[in-house]
């Protein structure tokens, strides 16, 4: 059996849909539970059933309104909205399951340190050790609005983001992990000699500490990134235990792998201190025809107008009124994920596509085949060395995500580069083989 085996995180929102923009009016997917407990329950389940490392929510402070400047085609066409707030859904999963990761997206840039630590390590600790930051900056001016404020420049962001990453480390680090002393008949209850002030101050934030919440199992979350500009590239290598890249060519993922595991030695840190995970989704069939008669069929689900809000949302740029890149630059100032940006050019350099037809061109990137072609598909861009495993994102739910897990994880398994079993206790020990902080 190979010593070296993938790993796998699924991507989630709460709402009917995750990343497919016509998956919620798939027959098969069920609409009358994404506002309930029920679902969250047993989606945990199914992937825990399955031995993935985790999951993680994608989630926006607010609803895109960039395209057409309005949020009437999301409303309407059943845009990707996070309509519950991943915090409350969370606490639900983890009461159901042992082993399984979950992971939130919290913004570095609207929240304050001390609410950060204070939030994610009382989930730590509540779980077990199986929580997961995955962090951003924000890149919508929008979420600015909602709180109240602006959405600063890039690269400001990432230097307040570098100070609330080293705050909300010293706040996780100001219980030692053997606080507690618990004697009833002596009336000790905690040493506070193991309880620590941490009076960080810095340009953007300030916070003295200590938290009220104790050090959890792995001694503080597991810490999630995405960012694909040169300075979240810097950023992920000083801070990322877990990356989410949506690179759309072997080439790509490999350039962006090993940048990113040359990068992390100049924050002194060892390739395996982070692992690399690749976006995937996938249309599965019994045979290929009939992956692809699905695939045909998901597609013509898919409303043109609510795919351009997506990606106008992704952009930062209404592109209802934008014709070519200078257009987009214009558009949208300080907003805009680079990532989303970075694979639109490289899908317009690889195939010759104008800025249009490579909006379009890139709601085309499913996974097709039979649970045997996508395993050799998961497995060969593995062991080429390119990544640490894959994000999996449903085309509809949870019609996909049950196919997976029922039909191809097995098929891994047989392979020998996909657990049967959980090894560690907390999701840090399952994703990267290490031992609390």
């Amino acid at each position: 059996m190979p010593t070296r085996q993938m790993h796998l995180v699924a991507y989630s929102k709460t709402g009917p849909t995750a990343r497919h923009v016509g998956g919620w009016r798939h027959p098969e997917s069920v609409l009358n539970d994404f506002l309930k407990p029920s679902r969250y329950i047993q989606y945990a389940r199914t992937l825990e059933e399955a031995k993935f490392d985790g999951c993680f929510f994608a989630d926006l402070i607010g609803i895109y309104d960039i395209y057409g400047g309005s949020y009437e085609t999301y409303v309407r066409n059943g845009g990707q909205i996070s309509y519950l707030d991943p915090m409350v859904v969370l606490p639900v999963m983890a009461a159901e399951t042992r082993h399984l990761g979950l992971g939130i997206t919290l913004s570095t840039t609207f929240h304050n340190p001390y609410h950060l630590a204070r939030w994610l390590g009382s989930m730590d600790v509540m779980s077990g050790g199986r929580v997961a930051w995955n962090i951003v900056t924000s890149a919508a001016e929008l979420e600015a609005r909602n709180i109240g404020g602006s959405l600063p420049p890039r690269e400001e962001r990432y230097d307040r983001a570098d100070e609330v990453l080293e705050a909300c480390c010293a706040l996780w680090g100001s219980w030692d992990a053997d606080a507690f002393i618990l004697d009833k008949e002596a009336g000790l209850f905690a040493d506070p000699q193991k309880v620590h002030y941490v009076d960080y101050q810095g340009k953007w934030v300030k916070t003295r500490g200590p938290l009220p919440t104790p050090r959890s199992p792995q001694g503080r979350p597991v810490l999630m990134q995405a960012g694909s500009s040169d300075r979240g590239r810097d950023f992920a290598a000083r801070w990322a235990e877990a990356i989410f890249t949506d690179q759309r060519s072997l080439a790509a993922l490999q350039a962006f792998y090993d940048d990113i595991k040359g990068r992390m030695a100049r924050f002194g840190r060892q390739p395996e201190d982070c692992a690399i995970l690749a976006a995937s989704t996938f249309v599965i069939g019994e045979t290929e025809s009939i992956a692809r008669e699905r695939a045909e069929y998901l597609r013509s689900l898919i409303k043109p107008d609510l795919w351009a809000a997506r990606v106008s949302g992704s952009l930062g740029a209404d592109l209802s009124k934008v014709a070519d890149e200078k257009g987009l630059a214009d558009q949208q100032g300080t907003q805009g994920i680079r990532g989303a940006e970075d694979r639109l050019r490289q899908a317009m350099s690889d195939k010759g596509l104008s800025l249009a037809e490579a909006v379009k061109d890139a709601s085309n990137d499913e996974i097709v085949g039979t649970p045997s072609q996508i395993a050799d598909h998961l497995q060969y861009v593995f062991e080429s060395g390119v990544c640490d495993g894959f994000i999996v994102a449903p085309t509809y739910f949870p019609g996909m995500i049950e196919q997976f897990c029922r039909m191809v994880v097995p098929e891994l398994q047989r392979r020998g580069v996909f657990r049967r079993e959980y090894t560690g206790r907390t999701l840090r020990e399952n994703l990267l083989g290490k031992e609390g902080i």
